[in-house]
């Protein structure tokens, strides 16, 4: 009860941050000083981390790129690798936003500080390109689609700090530009076409140096010498919802361990962020199959996977940049469709990969895949419609765009 009461006040408090929303507009902001920020303020990741490092790393820069960040522990870590990072409370932070110029994010600008970002170019970067519907085209969304004048009146503070005409969105074709052209309710020269910084680091000819937490070093380091050793390593990353705890039920691990040992496979399982099986995982312990830290930056180690399995995840959007192989696992197709979003496409015409949907044809489905691989030119096919461009080029792209936006 007491943390409902505490909630309610720091919404309703916002209020007073309206007039500081207003004086914002008119502070002089400078267009060489470019703010990054991710999920809220609470992670260093996705597009952003990956074109704030490429900015970060470039030879006679103009910009000066700025990590903004509600975390101290991120800005420490950012402050000890050499670049520039403030909490967004503390007096450098509260300047510098609003100073900035460019606000360049993942979600919406409160990653770094709406209530500051007055006057500056937003730039939303996003963070998956899949087939389920989002924003204003989610009829399920009650934030864009309220059913009364009580929810809208209830929920208007965090409509105003959300998705703003004005904004530019990044959409990694030209068939998904005008997808979030209609979902973001944008115009369409407002779309940015190009792809994902985050992927750039897929390609081994990535120019990107990458800069890992500890727990990444650790993770990139035992893959590193799995493969060494000649294991096969299939990462799950699946999505999170409701009937993800149907997993355990699904799957008997002994058996599926085994299976994964005479084949020389290591499973490397990888949680969304918000599942609610974490502790769960974190109890699995068997030779072949391992669990990596939900904080780790997918991105980081993605790259090292020779194949993928996941569920209903956009992950494998991303995966496909690689033409590998994926294995989807739907254990839970019958609950998750009564719960799930309307999708953009057809999903028997959108999914070219092998879908299972029990364990028997999940560890089946791995053994063929691998051994022969007939899902490529569907795979091919489906990349061509969801990106424009297949290379390791995006954050340079983005930079010489952003400059023009930033000029107009």
């Amino acid at each position: 009860m007491k943390r409902k009461v505490m909630g309610f006040l720091k919404y309703w408090a916002q209020l007073f941050l309206l007039p500081v929303y207003g004086v914002s507009f008119i502070t002089p902001r400078s267009k060489k000083i470019w703010l990054f920020g991710s999920s809220f303020g609470k992670r260093f990741a996705d597009n952003p981390r990956y074109l704030y490092l490429y900015v970060s790393q470039m030879e006679s820069c103009e910009e000066r790129p700025i990590w903004i960040s509600k975390d101290k522990q991120i800005v420490d870590f950012l402050k000890q690798n050499h670049l520039e990072a403030y909490t967004y409370r503390s007096w450098k932070g509260i300047y510098y936003c609003l100073r900035a110029g460019v606000y360049l994010f993942d979600n919406y600008s409160k990653d770094i500080s709406f209530w500051l970002s007055g006057g500056a170019k937003k730039i939303n970067l996003w963070h998956g390109t899949g087939n389920k519907k989002i924003n204003y085209d989610n009829k399920f969304d009650k934030l864009r689609h309220p059913k009364n004048n009580w929810e809208r009146f209830k929920n208007f503070l965090i409509t105003i700090s959300n998705e703003k005409p004005s904004h530019y969105i990044l959409a990694t074709s030209e068939m998904m530009g005008d997808i979030f052209s209609s979902a973001f309710a944008v115009p369409r020269n407002h779309i940015i076409v190009d792809g994902y910084p985050r992927n750039d680091v897929l390609f081994s000819q990535c120019e990107i140096k990458p800069v890992y937490t500890k727990k990444e070093e650790a993770a990139v380091s035992t893959i590193r010498g799995l493969k060494q050793q000649g294991a096969y390593i299939i990462f799950y990353l699946p999505t999170f919802r409701d009937s993800e705890k149907m997993f355990f039920e699904a799957m008997d691990l002994v058996v599926f361990n085994q299976f994964l040992k005479d084949n020389e496979m290591v499973f490397i399982t990888k949680l969304h962020p918000k599942s609610k099986l974490k502790e769960q995982f974190e109890m699995v312990s068997y030779s072949n199959i391992q669990n990596m830290d939900t904080d780790i930056d997918t991105y980081s180690v993605l790259g090292f996977a020779d194949m993928l399995t996941t569920d209903y995840s956009s992950i494998h959007t991303d995966f496909l940049m690689l033409n590998r192989p994926s294995v989807l696992f739907t254990y839970d197709l019958d609950e998750y469709s009564k719960d799930t979003r309307e999708c953009y496409f057809d999903y028997d015409s959108y999914m070219p990969e092998l879908r299972t949907y029990t364990m028997k044809e999940f560890m089946d489905g791995i053994a063929s895949v691998r051994n022969q691989d007939n899902c490529e030119s569907g795979r091919v096919e489906l990349r061509s419609k969801m990106f424009s461009y297949v290379d390791c080029k995006a954050s340079e792209r983005l930079v010489k765009k952003i400059r023009r936006i930033v000029e107009k």
